[in-house]
């Protein structure tokens, strides 16, 4: 695995240009895409728990500017997906604070799991 790290994060870009570009372009996807997406990265994320440790992150985030920039970085973007996908989950009934839990003990993990349940929520009420 340890030759596919310098690739992986272009093919990450890749994904996220084809991604947001394609949400502006066309409808949603829906809620199946989302919820490939958070089992691929909690797949992923598992992975790299098992060989590196449950908070091998934190070096890398107080090690020097770069490693605080993106921590920043991490917490202002989860705390804005949070605050836009809240009114929506809680239109469609969800209870927030279990999702916060899990978005805080995961990150981005529990927040893309948050999107794809309400979205499934939102195509199952429309339908």
């Amino acid at each position: 695995m340890t030759s596919l790290y310098p690739i992986l994060p272009v093919a990450a870009l890749v994904l996220f240009i084809l991604t947001t570009v394609g949400e502006g372009l066309r409808p949603s996807r829906g809620w199946l895409f989302a919820a490939l997406i958070c089992a691929l990265f909690a797949a992923f994320s598992l992975y790299t728990v098992a060989s590196e440790g449950p908070f091998g992150f934190w070096p890398n985030h107080t090690q020097n500017a770069w490693g605080n920039q993106v921590w920043f970085d991490l917490l202002i973007a989860i705390a804005i997906g949070w605050t836009l996908l809240l009114p929506r989950a809680r239109a469609m009934g969800m209870n927030p604070w279990p999702w916060l839990a899990l978005t805080c003990a995961t990150g981005c993990i529990g927040l893309a799991a948050m999107f794809a349940r309400c979205r499934y929520l939102e195509a199952r009420q429309s339908a």
